[in-house]
């Protein structure tokens, strides 16, 4: 299967050609009689069809996106307590303590793209053409968010090179794959920090081409000698020093940034609460044109369309609730994602 270019689709604005149709889907007038239910109806199969591919997305802290606010978003967090060491005096009630809140801000930026049926395609194709539109959109509408959320926490500052012994991205060579040991190091790193856990483990994202190159490993042999560990369900794949690893192959890779030209891998492992994102919900949209719809523009009426809009915004809440660790892989596929 052929697949679009994601790289520049975040980065770009929205571009349509004038003039752009300006009737709304839930519209009743002749030629848009797209009803209110099967607009709900599209939304809800597009944030199905979206969900399996938003695999940084799901470890997120997830806010709802606010009304009349501007396009810059504050996400907040809270400072942990201090620890409460003076006792209580019996009878007395304490002065009680306050929760330091901080605040990051993240530029909100929409996205999204569409795709044109002509009357014709339509008379003649089987199939409906806007749910099997859907399933085009919606795998590029996954992919694309989850890219803007990988690009910006694959940015944060708390890094492990290798298993630890490498100073910078340019020294990784052929021999710095993947180990439990690594991986190890790295939660050693997290749990310094009181780095929570969500749901008791660190989450891990990890590229299969890495993947590959830990199972080959002999420590990884012994520890998962007599373990079944792969289900593939959301993508895990296993779980490793306290790390439930969820495998993806737009894993972060720098090309060509190690020792001799070889790639570099991005494997992270999270927190809760390390970052925050918009949530989807109520936030992205399935917008059909109907034949007719176009005004002058379409004299004939011989286009529809069908897209997808969404609202994005995500931002590093704490840095050191997640790390990445980058290494090679004997895969060198030399291919910027």
């Amino acid at each position: 299967m052929k697949y679009m270019n994601v790289q520049n689709l975040y980065l770009a604005p929205l571009q349509f050609p004038d003039p752009t149709p300006m009737n709304l889907t839930t519209s009743a007038a002749e030629g848009n009689n797209l009803s209110p239910e099967m607009k709900t109806y599209y939304d809800k199969n597009l944030i199905r069809l979206v969900g399996p591919a938003l695999i940084h997305d799901q470890f997120a802290k997830k806010v709802p996106l606010p009304r009349n606010h501007g396009k810059v978003i504050e996400f907040r967090g809270f400072q942990p307590l201090a620890k409460a060491l003076t006792p209580l005096t019996e009878g007395e009630t304490p002065s009680g303590n306050k929760l330091d809140t901080y605040i990051v801000t993240a530029t909100l930026h929409q996205y999204g793209d569409y795709v044109a049926l002509s009357d014709v395609l339509q008379l003649t194709a089987l199939d409906n053409m806007i749910l099997e539109s859907q399933d085009a959109l919606g795998d590029q509408a996954g992919r694309t968010l989850d890219t803007v959320t990988r690009e910006v926490i694959n940015a944060g500052t708390n890094v492990q090179y290798g298993d630890g012994t490498k100073t910078s991205r340019a020294a990784l060579t052929d021999a710095d794959v993947l180990t439990p040991t690594a991986i190890a190091f790295g939660v050693t790193t997290l749990k310094r920090e009181n780095a929570p856990k969500i749901n008791g483990k660190y989450m891990g994202i990890i590229n299969q081409d890495v993947a590959y190159d830990l199972m080959q490993t002999e420590e990884y042999r012994e520890l998962f000698k007599y373990t079944k560990t792969a289900s593939f369900e959301n993508g895990y794949v296993f779980d490793l020093s306290g790390v439930e690893f969820y495998e993806t192959s737009e894993a972060k890779i720098f090309a060509s940034a190690g020792a001799d030209g070889r790639d570099v891998y991005s494997t992270l492992i999270l927190g809760k609460n390390a970052f925050a994102t918009i949530a989807i919900e109520n936030n992205l949209e399935t917008i059909v044109k109907s034949l007719g719809s176009g005004g002058t523009s379409d004299p004939l009426n011989q286009r529809s369309t069908v897209g997808w809009k969404a609202n994005k915004a995500v931002a590093i809440l704490t840095e050191q609730y997640m790390l990445r660790i980058e290494t090679c892989s004997k895969f060198n596929n030399h291919k910027a994602n």
